[in-house]
């Protein structure tokens, strides 16, 4: 399992949270995150190691440095290191958690019917295939 990057596990079938994987590849130009989708077998090391319920697919979870952050605690330390403006909404950090949850668990509740789902986890181009996991 390599833990040297920061990675992002997301729901590989939610298109909101395909979207923020787009979202953040385009900001990262420095490939800081390594990427995967909760549902794939690279992902399952990490599912059994962190203890995340392979059935929960609510939350995308962000690995780093050895630490396991969830919900709106890992969207702000993933909005920390990308670039321009980005890092600044990382002031946000100073809400206590059970109010940016709140928010968060809200939006990935809604999420499906928003934005819609896909048949299946997205496939990464062969130009992004080194910042998924594999």
């Amino acid at each position: 399992m390599e833990t040297e990057k920061p990675i992002i596990l997301f729901d590989g079938v939610c298109n909101f949270c395909n979207s923020s994987v787009d979202f953040v590849i385009a900001r990262d130009p420095k490939g800081i995150f390594r990427l995967g989708a909760l549902q794939s077998e690279e992902a399952k090391p990490y599912l059994e190691k962190y203890e995340i319920d392979p059935d929960d697919l609510s939350s995308m979870a962000l690995i780093e440095d050895g630490k396991l952050y969830r919900r709106s605690t890992a969207a702000l330390r993933i909005a920390r290191r990308l670039k321009q403006p980005w890092p600044l909404l990382y002031v946000f950090i100073v809400i206590p958690p059970f109010v940016r949850d709140f928010v968060y668990n809200w939006i990935a509740k809604n999420r499906y019917k928003w934005f819609g789902k896909m048949e299946s986890c997205r496939m990464p181009t062969d130009e992004l295939r080194e910042r998924f996991l594999s």
